[in-house]
C-alpha cells in the first residue's frame, strides 16, 4: 500500500492516511474483502505513532469504508461503491455550498470562485 505523508500539509496525518485509503477503495485499487496492513505495521512503515494509524482506521470504519475483525485485522468493507461515491459527492456538495455562501456574502465573483476551485482541484 503506497501512502504518502506530507508534513507540510495543513491536514493532520491521520486524515491524510484515511483520505488516501478512501481514494484507493473508491477507485477500485482496493476491493471489498482486501486486508489492510495492521495498524502497527503501517505506523512502522510511515514512521508515525500507532495512535495516528488507529485514528485513521477508526475514521474509515466509522464512515463505512472498512471493517475490523478482532484478532484478524481490518478489511475493505463490502459496501456498494456507488453508495460510497454518492456519500462523498454529498459531502463535497456541503462544503461547496459553504464556499458559495461565503463568496456571495463577500462579493467574490463566479469567475474568481471557479478559478480558485480549479486551482485547488488541480493542485491536489
Amino acid at each position: 500500500m503506497n501512502i504518502v505523508i506530507s508534513n507540510s500539509s495543513d491536514k493532520p496525518i491521520y486524515e491524510q492516511i484515511a483520505q488516501q485509503i478512501k481514494k484507493m477503495i473508491i477507485s477500485g485499487e482496493l476491493s471489498p474483502g482486501d486486508a489492510l496492513p495492521s495498524m502497527r505495521f503501517l505506523a512502522k512503515e510511515l514512521r508515525i505513532s500507532v495512535i495516528t494509524t488507529k485514528r485513521a482506521y477508526s475514521d474509515l470504519e466509522r464512515d463505512g469504508f472498512i471493517e475490523t475483525v478482532t484478532g484478524k485485522g481490518s478489511f475493505v468493507a463490502n459496501q456498494n461503491l456507488s453508495f460510497i461515491r454518492e456519500e462523498q459527492l454529498r459531502l463535497a456538495e456541503e462544503f461547496l455550498q459553504k464556499a458559495v455562501d461565503v463568496a456571495r456574502s463577500s462579493d467574490i465573483s463566479w469567475a474568481e470562485l471557479s478559478e480558485l476551485l480549479e486551482l485547488l482541484y488541480k493542485g491536489e
